[in-house]
């Protein structure tokens, strides 16, 4: 289980956080995020990737819901759940198949699905405390 908090000063400062953060994940984690539009939930999901070794651009997968990155040291699977606003179509877009399987999950706007989350799952929360800095939470992991 892990309890760390940090402030990150710039994208570049979060995005290597979260690069460092990727070293201890393993096939099967999930990590959630929680925070506001803009907060930089996507820019610690690139460092994420980059940390497992992929090195193609990380954008949102607003409109795709999920979108797998496989070329890494471990699979990588991108979910924004925004656009379902809740629990409702995530077993349309195999997103149970997804969770404790060969990769590691990435969830956007982990709120609107809270109650389907694993329980050992990471929980990122990322407060933007001005146009560069944020505030990075993280919690939980495997038991």
């Amino acid at each position: 289980m892990m309890n760390r908090e940090t402030t990150t000063h710039s994208y570049e400062e979060t995005q290597s956080y979260a690069e460092a953060f990727a070293s201890q994940l393993c096939p099967g984690d999930t990590v959630a995020f929680f925070g506001d539009l803009g907060a930089g939930k996507t820019a610690f999901s690139g460092g994420v990737a980059r940390g497992l070794g992929i090195s193609c651009p990380v954008v949102s997968p607003t409109f795709t819901l999920v979108q797998e990155y496989p070329q890494g040291r471990i699979p990588l699977y991108h979910f924004d759940v925004y656009r379902l606003g809740g629990p409702d179509g995530l077993e349309d877009i195999g997103f149970y198949e997804y969770l404790g399987g060969d990769g590691i999950c990435l969830i956007e706007w982990s709120e609107l699905i809270e109650s389907e989350l694993p329980e050992y799952c990471y929980r990122v929360t990322i407060t933007r405390l001005s146009e560069n800095e944020r505030k990075i939470t993280i919690t939980g992991g495997r038991a």
